[in-house]
């Protein structure tokens, strides 16, 4: 049963939520992703749905504040909604999907880069000295966006109709809203990644170092040296924190660069796959295919037919 406490949150949300939606469709006037004068801070906005689109999520935090959309990491489909915060700890190979936006009703939201200097700066206060239980941290996950979050995005709205203030309260702003995220449900799973010494944090090394040495050949024993761990126990929290095995991820993140390259730049799918680090044409097109559902080149022709966007983040789609 809701309690009263419970019926009142509920309904300022509600109303924050779309002030917020108000504010970012003002602010926003083209379709698409759109950069703000703070660095680490972007918009958003779409107004159609959108086919599936590959897309390499780097360290950030997702509000949206209305429309739908489906990201898929491994094995695993979150959805999120205009209630939804989502936060990605690591940097990861997805698809993902804009199920609901239109010309009256656009997807909306609001992103925050995240500087896991400042994580760890924040994370050494006083008020996070206790140690806080990692189990079953995630690269990626989905929560409901609390109200305190919501007000914080609210100010970093009205801060940006005062250009003058913004090199200021801007750091103020973006160390508050780490905070916030730090203190939210989802707050282990980033703590988990910035804490020092951590398996998941270790872990996370060995993920970097395969993200920037994707093309080479791979062996699960050195990327277990990388982490300082046995293989066994790397294998566990790599599947763990990415929902994929390692030689998954080096695939998937290969097959997003490929797709990329093709869409963007116009090469064929042969040499796509050579430059990503294949060294067979066939075997590249049947995994592509069994990932995107057509081959490379009919699915690059329908990417582009629907206008699809491939890239980061939210941005991507």
């Amino acid at each position: 049963m809701t309690t009263m406490t419970e019926a009142v949150a509920g309904a300022e949300q509600e109303v924050l939520r779309a002030e917020l939606a108000r504010k970012i469709d003002a602010y926003v006037k083209v379709e698409g992703p759109q950069e703000t004068p703070m660095p680490s801070f972007f918009l958003a906005k779409r107004t159609e749905q959108t086919e599936c689109g590959s897309a390499s999520y780097q360290p950030e935090f997702v509000v949206f504040a209305q429309g739908e959309k489906q990201v898929t990491v491994g094995g695993v489909t979150h959805h999120c909604d205009g209630t939804s915060m989502l936060l990605t700890s690591v940097d990861l190979p997805v698809v993902s999907q804009i199920t609901k936006a239109s010309v009256s009703a656009p997807m909306l939201g609001l992103v925050l880069r995240l500087d896991m200097g400042l994580v760890r700066e924040i994370l050494s206060q006083d008020e996070f000295r206790e140690p806080a239980a990692a189990f079953g941290a995630r690269g990626m996950a989905v929560g409901k966006t609390p109200v305190e979050i919501l007000r914080t995005c609210l100010r970093l709205m009205d801060l940006l109709n005062s250009p003058r203030d913004i090199p200021f309260m801007g750091n103020l702003i973006e160390r508050e809203m780490v905070y916030r995220l730090l203190r939210s449900p989802l707050g282990r799973h980033l703590r988990a990644i910035a804490t020092l010494g951590e398996n998941e944090n270790r872990t996370a090394k060995a993920v970097a170092w395969l993200k920037a040495n994707y093309r080479k050949p791979v062996r699960v024993e050195d990327l277990a040296g990388v982490a300082q761990m046995g293989v066994s126990t790397f294998h566990h929290h790599f599947r763990s924190l990415t929902q994929m095995s390692p030689l998954q991820y080096q695939k998937r993140l290969r097959l997003h660069v490929a797709r990329v390259r093709m869409l963007t730049e116009g090469i064929d799918a042969a040499s796509a796959a050579f430059d990503v680090g294949y060294e067979s044409a066939s075997q590249f097109n049947r995994e592509y295919s069994r990932l995107f559902g057509m081959p490379p080149m009919r699915d690059v022709k329908a990417q582009r037919v629907s206008g699809a966007e491939m890239g980061e983040g939210l941005r991507a789609s």
